[in-house]
């Protein structure tokens, strides 16, 4: 039983050195969550990296591809490119392509998306009475990714795609 063999080893430790366990699995924790944070401020997006969940994206991205986002505000939105979007009253982000742009006179945009795979566009999945989304639901866009190519048979390709 592996969880009275940790016990065991527990037990058998000082005090000095349970304490020094302690102390290096808090910095593990700490320089995780400290490159987490980094990232986030050098892509300006409060989720840098996603992982695919459904196939409405395929054949581009497939369940388990790691995207990696950016969410400069200066840039702008364009046709084709792909977002990573919040609907309110969903916790899970979205990953879809946009299909159309609306540009108001003032210079505000609002965009319209569209999985891939998916039929029609996304009014559907949007909240009641919204039919466009605004860049204040955008999560990230997507600049990179990791595509695990890797069939059951054949385990020997991996890619990364980054866009610079």
């Amino acid at each position: 039983m592996l969880s009275l063999d940790f016990l065991d080893d527990v037990r058998r430790m000082n005090k000095r050195q349970l304490y020094y366990q302690v102390l290096n699995f808090g910095m593990i924790v700490s320089s995780a969550l400290m490159i987490w944070k980094g990232l986030m401020v050098i892509t300006g997006s409060e989720s840098p990296i996603v992982v695919v969940l459904s196939g409405s994206m395929e054949p581009a991205f497939h369940r388990g591809d790691l995207l990696f986002l950016t969410n400069r505000v200066e840039d702008p939105i364009r046709v084709g490119e792909i977002v990573v979007f919040r609907i309110e009253g969903r916790e899970i982000p979205i990953v879809h392509r946009v299909l159309k742009i609306h540009e108001k006179q003032n210079g505000h945009i609002k965009f319209l998306t569209k999985g891939d795979n998916n039929a029609v566009d996304d009014r559907g999945l949007y909240k009641q009475g919204q039919h466009w989304l605004e860049k204040k639901d955008v999560v990230g866009r997507a600049r990179g990714f990791y595509q695990d190519n890797r069939s059951v048979e054949d385990r020997n390709y991996l890619f990364l795609i980054l866009e610079l």
